[in-house]
């Protein structure tokens, strides 16, 4: 038994009882942990190694025994016995495992008389205390001294049932019976408040599960870990030799932020740390767990991670029980090159690529392809390549939304510029759409439009099919314009995807994933990307070197051009706002706000417009912001 007393130097020792029915998994879940905990858990082991009957048991047909020829006085005994056994054996470890706790007991003894004597729940349960009866003194202190979890499927017992059974090869009546009376008694303890912590499995994958495990766990003993693989991602990448799967983990890192591990890295290390010599002669389970484990223990030691990359997947059951245990925090890219492109690949000849597959193919590595989220054909350009891990890696940072849409009169244009997007918009969503989606950014997009200053800014996604007929419809509706100037923007979906998109249209794509800008027009059913926050200012720092350069270019002019000296100042200040958590669309508004930080005359904002010195001293106030983030600047 633990210890009752304990410090906040010295906690004492804890027993953690999992319980629940069958194949909720139990034992899976105590592995996990205990393996990640090392010296500081113990497991208790199976309750059949603590009464020496269960080897003549085992002998005779335990089913047999069970539910036929013991008489239930004895396999009340056997059980109690076993559970009580259990509790005395000494531990020291900081924390104790148990594979189902003393309401299990109870639970298992009502739904086996529930079966043998045909009785309804609540006769069952009455029948179980009376038999637990001689050992109701011992049972009660244990499961004092216990700290129980139940695991169960769901809160339905019919279908929590149907799960477990679902994970048998063979099933007989008595033990389907026995099944649902073990959920129903188990439920009942439920409602009685003898677990005082409950996880409901569901469909989540064994990773999910674990890290509710250690959040219940974690402060009943700081030993026990905070978090499994807690907002982690993996991308595990296959294929045959010379596939590319190098050059793909490396793209992963140096452009995604992924850090790079290599498989046999992982197996060995958690290996090592468990006491085991060749890893590689263990089931594909185990070398699964392994690499869970040590993927668990890097993670936390630096918690700052979010994407992993891990290569090479060589073996097929190995990466289906990965898949199973991380289910959507884990992602399969199986790269397939042509036997050709692989051997003109190969460094040491055509020879060592096939001896090289044959390895791979007698561990089942080809296979893998059938059970990836991501088959890439890797025969062409290194460019093609790329483009798809970026998708890949985007898919998962930049959620996708439908954006809702809005009529052109509520963007307050002049009347002229209104009736020109409606025809356009009228020529090009018809019954055959020319456009997936039309957008205005810019000062038109906010209300901010003034005539003889403002653009015409557009966005549109759609096929590149299209630019011929979207070509004659601008040319026939030119006129409309009257003289305003028309900045339209064609971007395909595939490119909004990959992020292959330049900062300012990445930066666009964000406000429509937020809402802040909402598009005059959108095909049923599109979705785009909504790019992160972070990314949307990291990326912004490229304008904003683009927008220092430009200005300097102006100054040097005789005659600067005053509208592109004041939008491109404007620019920088919106940019150095931004990386300061500050989000200003209108260009008065972003220096504005950027001069009065300053300590600045921010009536610079408005004059700088029509005044061309105002305009040069607020562009050399901006700059000298942007040049005092640099080193080595003279302030």
């Amino acid at each position: 038994m633990s210890s009752p007393s304990s410090t906040d130097a010295h906690p004492a020792p804890v027993s953690v009882a999992f319980s629940g029915p069958d194949n909720t998994g139990k034992t899976k879940q105590i592995g996990i942990l205990a393996r990640r905990m090392g010296r500081a858990a113990t497991s208790a082991g199976p309750l059949d190694h603590h009464d020496p009957r269960w080897a003549a048991i085992k002998a005779g047909g335990m089913a047999s025994w069970w539910f036929e020829t013991g008489p239930v006085e004895e396999v009340a005994d056997v059980l109690a016995t076993s559970y009580l056994e259990r509790s005395r054996h000494p531990f020291s470890a900081p924390v104790r495992l148990l594979d189902r706790g003393i309401p299990m007991l109870e639970a298992s003894v009502a739904a086996t008389v529930a079966v043998r004597e045909d009785l309804g729940a609540e006769q069952a349960a009455d029948r179980a205390r009376t038999l637990l009866a001689p050992y109701e003194t011992d049972v009660r202190t244990v499961e004092e001294g216990e700290r129980a979890l139940v695991l169960l499927h769901c809160d339905d017992p019919e279908e929590g049932t149907r799960r477990s059974l679902a994970h048998e090869a063979t099933v007989t009546d008595t033990y389907a019976a026995f099944q649902r009376h073990l959920h129903e008694q188990i439920n009942r303890l439920v409602d009685e408040g003898r677990f005082p912590m409950g996880i409901r499995i569901g469909d989540r994958p064994t990773v999910a599960i674990q890290d509710e495990v250690r959040r219940l766990l974690a402060p009943l003993h700081p030993e026990v870990p905070g978090r499994a693989l807690a907002g982690v991602h993996v991308t595990a990448l296959g294929g045959m030799s010379e596939s590319g799967k190098s050059t793909a983990g490396e793209y992963l890192r140096t452009q995604h932020g992924h850090a790079r591990l290599k498989i046999g890295y992982l197996i060995e290390e958690a290996a090592g740390r468990a006491g085991i010599h060749d890893p590689y002669k263990l089931g594909s389970i185990v070398q699964a767990e392994l690499i869970v484990d040590a993927l668990d223990r890097f993670c936390q030691a630096h918690h700052f991670l979010d994407s992993v990359s891990i290569e090479s997947l060589h073996d097929f059951d190995s990466t289906a029980e990965l898949a199973q245990m991380l289910g959507p925090q884990l992602t399969i890219a199986y790269l397939d090159a042509s036997q050709a492109t692989r051997t003109r690949r190969g460094t040491a000849g055509a020879q060592d690529v096939i001896d090289r597959d044959l390895v791979k193919s007698a561990r089942g590595a080809d296979k893998i392809a059938s059970i990836a989220h991501e088959v890439i054909g890797n025969d062409g350009p290194r460019l093609r390549l790329e483009r798809r891990l970026d998708r890949i890696a985007l898919e998962r940072r930049w959620p996708e939304h439908e954006p809702s849409t809005m009529p052109v009169n509520a963007l307050g244009l002049p009347v002229h510029l209104e009736s020109y997007l409606a025809e356009f918009l009228d020529r090009t969503t018809g019954m055959r759409p020319l456009i997936d989606l039309l957008a205005v950014t810019g000062s038109g997009a906010r209300g901010k439009y003034q005539h003889g200053w403002s653009d015409l800014d557009i966005l549109v996604v759609a096929d590149a099919s299209t630019l011929d007929e979207m070509r004659e419809i601008l040319a026939e509706l030119e006129a409309e314009l009257g003289g305003v100037k028309l900045g339209m923007t064609v971007l395909t979906r595939a490119e909004c995807r990959a992020g292959a998109v330049t900062s300012r249209l990445l930066h666009v794509l964000a406000l429509i994933g937020s809402g802040a800008l909402v598009p005059l027009w959108s095909t049923p059913g599109l979705a785009l990307p909504a790019p992160d926050a972070a990314t949307d200012v990291t990326a912004s720092l490229r304008d904003g070197i683009q927008a220092a350069i430009e200005i300097r270019r102006q100054l040097l002019k005789g005659t600067p051009d005053l509208r592109a000296l004041y939008k491109v100042t404007a620019l920088l200040a919106k940019i150095q706002l931004r990386f300061s958590g500050i989000e200003c669309p209108s260009d008065s508004d972003a220096l504005t706000v950027l001069l009065d930080a300053g300590r600045q005359d921010t009536t610079m904002a408005i004059s700088a417009r029509t005044d061309r010195s105002a305009a040069e001293a607020l562009a050399r106030i901006v700059l000298q912001a942007w040049l005092d983030t640099l080193p080595g600047e003279t302030q």
